[in-house]
């Protein structure tokens, strides 16, 4: 599982049907203090993340296990809206 935070979203006409209806966003990976991190995902949101909210993804395998994604060609969703992180050193 990773750290996000939404930065935008993907409007894509054509696109494998079994994507119609749902929503892609742009997740932006941060650690766990919220700090950006390299690189950006198309993530199919499964829990109606909104803007600059911080969130929890699954990749592979367990994107397919999402609610509404079994048998969708996903790679990242969305499947939780981040309320806090807390890191014990």
């Amino acid at each position: 599982m990773l750290l996000g935070r939404v930065v935008g979203t993907v409007v894509a006409t054509r696109k494998d049907p079994r994507l119609e209806g749902k929503k892609l966003l742009v997740v932006r990976t941060i650690d766990p203090s919220g700090k950006d991190q390299a690189g950006y995902v198309v993530a199919v949101d499964t829990v109606s993340a909104g803007f600059k909210e911080k969130v929890l993804l699954v990749s592979g395998s367990s994107a397919r296990m999402a609610g509404g994604c079994k048998d969708c060609p996903v790679d990242t969703a969305i499947v939780g809206i981040v309320d806090s992180v807390e890191v014990s050193t």
